[in-house]
């Protein structure tokens, strides 16, 4: 496995990046015989560390994580231990994905729009329209290239988990149809298919929890 550890202005010595490299592959060697690449990047906020994980454990799998904590050690045994612990959740369905090569993706543009600034109004400008509040399309401050996969429903939510994504787009395996699941408040999980997806079901389409 290529393993990559930088720290962003801050000096990553050798033997934090032994300890990286220990753990990450005494972990991801219980689940992947042959993962591909890990990148640990430390950072520092203010007094707290943070230790942010990706690891490329196979075709389509990526699992990620973060913590913080006062030294750099804990922030990254912390972040270490929830990819172990979404590992041993999703044991059985990774092993059987692991040997599934028939899986189909469609290639998709992903863009990163600026974010609009908090407009705040008193009694003399409140029907004053500023250039964010106005119909101009939203300026797109990056562009990058990304894979709209074909999963089950489980095998979507399972994706989504692993990686700490906050949605994911994919197509149903099912009926072929563009969906989405998502993370709600309250803790469960979202799933959103839309009316038409499903080529001639009498159901349509729905939203639900899965």
């Amino acid at each position: 496995m290529h393993l990559s550890v930088k720290g962003k202005q801050l000096d990553v010595g050798d033997a934090l990046r032994g300890h990286v490299g220990d753990s990450l592959k005494g972990i991801v060697a219980k689940y992947f015989g042959r993962p591909i690449e890990a990148n640990v990047v430390f950072s520092r906020q203010a007094h707290l560390f943070r230790a942010d994980i990706s690891v490329h454990v196979g075709r389509g799998i990526v699992v990620q994580s973060n913590a913080e904590a006062d030294e750099p050690y804990p922030a990254f045994d912390t972040a270490c231990d929830k990819i172990a612990k979404r590992l041993r959740r999703y044991k059985r369905r990774l092993k059987d994905h692991h040997g599934d090569d028939g899986r189909e993706s469609v290639p998709a543009s992903q863009y990163i729009l600026e974010r609009e600034p908090d407009v705040g109004h008193d009694d003399d400008t409140h029907d004053e329209v500023t250039e964010f509040e106005s119909d101009a399309p939203p300026v797109v401050i990056a562009e990058m290239t990304t894979a709209i996969e074909t999963l089950t429903v489980s095998e979507a939510v399972m994706r989504m988990e692993l990686a700490d994504l906050p949605a994911l787009m994919f197509h149903n395996r099912a009926h072929g149809g563009l969906n989405m699941v998502y993370r709600r408040h309250d803790g469960h999980v979202g799933w959103v298919d839309p009316l038409g997806a499903k080529t001639g079901s009498p159901n349509g389409g729905r939203e639900s929890e899965a």
